[in-house]
Parts: C-alpha cells; sequence; structure tokens
C-alpha cells in the first residue's frame, strides 16, 4: 500500500529505508560513555602526584633518584621516624596550626564585619573604601617587604613578644591583609540577602550587632565555610613572608621548615622525608575541609528550600 504521493508507509518510529539503526553500544559512548571517559582520565591525572610523593614516602633508600613510580625496593616507614629525628617537624606542625587557625578565625571575623558595613550602611567614603580594597589586592604584600622588615625591626627591640621569630609577630602581619578579596567576597553575598529582614527586626527593637550575630551570620554560613578554608589553606601553605620573619629553628612554620630540607645538596637525600612530611602537612586542610564541607552543603540546601 502506498499514500498518495507514492511513497511507501512505514510505522511510526521506525527508522527510514535504507539507514541502519546505530548499534546500542555507540549511542551509549556518545551520550554518557565519554564523560565517564573524561572523569576517569582526570582521577588518574589528579592521583598521579599523590601515588608518586606516597611512593616517596615508603621508599627505604629515601632519594629522589631512587624513588619510582611503583616501589621496588620494597615498602618501609623508616622515613617516618627519620623525620621526627632530624628535624623539628612537630614544632613546625603546632606552629603552623596556631598561626594559620588564629589568622583565619580573625580574618573572618573582620571581613564578616566589614562586609556587613559596606552592604548595609550608607556613610562617607563608603565607595572609596571599597575601590581601595580592591585596588590594594592588586599589588602583592611582598612588595612592601623592606617596609615591614623595618619597622618589626624596631618592634622587637621594644616588645620582643610580637616580633620577629615569633608566631604573633608574624600573626599581625598576616593580619594586615586580611581585609581584601573575602571583604568582597562577603559582601556580594551579604547583597543578595533581602533588606526586609533588616527593616523587620529593626522594627522589633532589634540593634545592629543583634541583627549582624543572630539574623544575618547564620544565613550567610556558606560563604563563612569558604572564606574560612581559603583563608587557612593560604595561611598555613604562605612561604615568602614567613621565610623572611622566621630563622629560628624552633620558631618556623611547616612550609619554611620544610623547604630547607630541600636546599643544597640535600635536596636528594632527603626526598623521602619531606614527602613524610608533605603527606602529614595534608592532613590538616583535608579535616579543615571536610569539617566545613557539611555547612558549605547544609547552606546552600537549606537556602534552595526556602526560596
Amino acid at each position: 500500500m502506498t499514500a498518495l504521493t507514492g511513497s511507501p508507509v512505514t510505522d511510526a518510529g521506525s527508522p527510514p529505508v535504507g539507514r541502519r539503526p546505530a548499534p546500542r553500544g555507540n549511542r551509549w559512548f556518545a551520550r554518557v560513555g565519554w564523560r565517564h571517559l573524561v572523569a576517569v582520565l582526570a582521577v588518574l591525572f589528579s592521583l598521579f602526584p599523590i601515588a608518586f610523593v606516597l611512593s616517596a614516602a615508603l621508599n627505604p633508600l629515601g632519594t629522589l633518584s631512587s624513588t619510582e613510580l611503583v616501589p621496588t625496593e620494597g615498602v618501609s616507614f623508616g622515613n617516618v621516624s627519620e623525620l621526627f629525628a632530624r628535624t623539628e617537624f612537630a614544632r613546625w606542625f603546632v606552629n603552623s596550626l596556631l598561626i594559620a587557625g588564629l589568622a583565619s578565625l580573625a580574618s573572618i571575623a573582620l571581613s564578616a564585619l566589614a562586609a556587613y558595613a559596606f552592604s548595609r550602611m550608607r556613610f562617607r567614603g563608603r565607595r572609596v573604601g571599597l575601590l581601595s580594597l580592591l585596588l590594594i589586592q592588586m599589588f602583592p604584600q611582598f612588595l612592601a617587604i623592606v617596609a615591614i622588615f623595618l619597622i618589626f625591626t624596631t618592634v622587637t627591640d621594644l616588645w620582643p613578644a610580637i616580633g620577629f621569630n615569633t608566631p604573633w609577630g608574624l600573626f599581625l602581619l598576616y593580619m594586615g591583609g586580611a581585609l581584601g578579596v573575602n571583604t568582597w567576597l562577603m559582601k556580594g553575598f551579604f547583597d543578595t540577602l533581602p533588606r526586609e529582614l533588616d527593616e523587620s527586626a529593626t522594627m522589633d527593637g532589634a540593634t545592629h550587632a543583634q541583627i549582624f550575630f543572630r539574623i544575618m551570620l547564620p544565613l550567610v554560613a556558606p560563604i563563612l565555610a569558604v572564606t574560612g578554608l581559603l583563608a587557612f589553606i593560604g595561611t598555613i601553605n604562605e612561604f615568602l613572608m614567613a621565610n623572611v620573619f622566621l630563622t629560628d629553628t624552633d620558631s618556623k612554620t611547616l612550609a619554611v621548615g620544610m623547604y630547607g630540607l630541600l636546599q643544597g645538596d640535600e635536596r636528594n637525600n632527603n626526598f623521602g622525608i619531606f614527602a613524610v612530611a608533605t603527606l602529614l602537612t595534608a592532613i590538616p586542610t583535608v579535616l579543615v575541609f571536610q569539617f566545613l564541607q557539611r555547612y558549605i552543603v547544609s547552606g546552600l540546601t537549606a537556602g534552595a528550600v526556602k526560596g
């Protein structure tokens, strides 16, 4: 049977005459399979350096020249004992956690207060202050190292407790750049919150402090978690400023102390203990990320549900 046009009638949904359907395996790869392939390649690319560092940490010879991706000389934990026996790694670890923890908490507090003021209040110099924070961040803090060094030289003579080779001196140095990108990120998040919340709380007699701590902070928990994580990672990995201000062995941070393991001719011999130190250094960052991740997810989910 043919239609009026003379063309053959085919069943609905059947492929055109003369064209074979694509194999089911090819259709799956074209739609979904290539994504799995890209994901597997990305995971392998990310795991390669971790596997190499782990192999170096377990290498019994402990040298860079003898390190391979797959250990062939056996597995040994001697580099762990060598790290704690030959270096002050425990002291460096405590110093880094103390400085990074306090600096990140203080940075979050200062940035949140500044962001709330810039977002909710109107005052003279507000626009100039925001632009100044943005422009200052374009220049790295290390450009002022000479001036800062001269200032801390005088501070060390007058107040040695907050001078060179002290965690509190380095903490104050980091606080000089606390108001920066984090303030802009938080301000953008504060701007998304409706002003009706402030107005209703003000009509109920709430002060700015009560509005900030009881209403605003719980709503901006996701951006607090993100900025806190970024501040912690940036502080615990900071090297340039710490290397200038920390010269005593007991006062060094992880970045400065571990850099000394690879200086000069000791780079090849100390690579095994350096790999162990690298793995141990990653533990605080991973724990902080796992702790803050639930706040990020819960905050975003709550915001999506409440609309």
